[in-house]
C-alpha cells in the first residue's frame, strides 16, 4: 500500500470510532452512583428470590401453589437429584446440553429437569418461580468461576 492509501485507509477505520466515542460520551457518564442504602435494597429483593428458588428447588408444596406451578408429579424434588444443587453448573451455560441435544440456557435445563425425570410442567421463562429458581441456583454457587459452552 502506498503512504497515501494506508493514511486514507486508517482514517477510514478510526473516524467512525472517534465520532462514537464523541456521541456516546465517558461510559456510565449519565449513571447515578450506587450508594449502600440501594446495594442494600437490591440485596433484599435478590436474597428473596432465593429463599423463593430455595423452597421451590426442594420441593415445598406451599411455596409451588402459591406461585401456581407444578414442578413434579413424582414425589421428587429437584434437591433430591442435586443435594446443595450439585450438578447444576450455571456458570457452564449457555452450552450444547447433551440430554437435549440442542444448545441450551440454564433456564432449558430446569425445564428440560422439571418436564423429563419430574414429569411437571413446564413453567415460562419470564415467570417468577423460573427467576425464583435461576436466583437460588446462581447464588448456592456463588464464587463458581464463569466458564460458558465447558460440560
Amino acid at each position: 500500500m502506498t503512504a497515501s492509501i494506508t493514511c486514507r485507509f486508517i482514517l477510514f477505520r478510526a473516524v467512525p470510532a472517534i465520532a462514537l466515542a464523541v456521541l456516546v460520551g465517558p461510559a456510565g457518564a449519565h449513571k447515578d452512583p450506587v450508594t449502600p442504602q440501594l446495594l442494600n435494597s437490591y440485596q433484599q429483593v435478590f436474597m428473596e428470590q432465593v429463599r423463593k428458588g430455595d423452597l421451590l428447588f426442594h420441593g415445598d408444596a406451599a411455596t409451588e401453589q402459591a406461585m401456581d406451578v407444578v414442578l413434579s408429579k413424582t414425589g421428587m424434588a429437584c434437591a433430591m437429584c442435586h443435594p446443595m444443587t450439585a450438578d447444576t453448573h450455571p456458570a457452564t451455560f449457555p452450552k450444547y446440553q447433551a440430554q437435549m441435544a440442542k444448545f441450551a440456557t440454564l433456564r432449558d435445563m430446569i425445564n428440560w429437569c422439571i418436564e423429563k425425570p419430574n414429569q411437571g410442567e413446564k413453567i415460562a421463562d419470564d415467570s417468577e418461580a423460573m427467576k425464583a429458581l435461576e436466583a437460588y441456583i446462581y447464588w448456592s454457587q456463588s464464587g463458581s468461576v464463569l466458564n460458558p459452552g465447558k460440560f
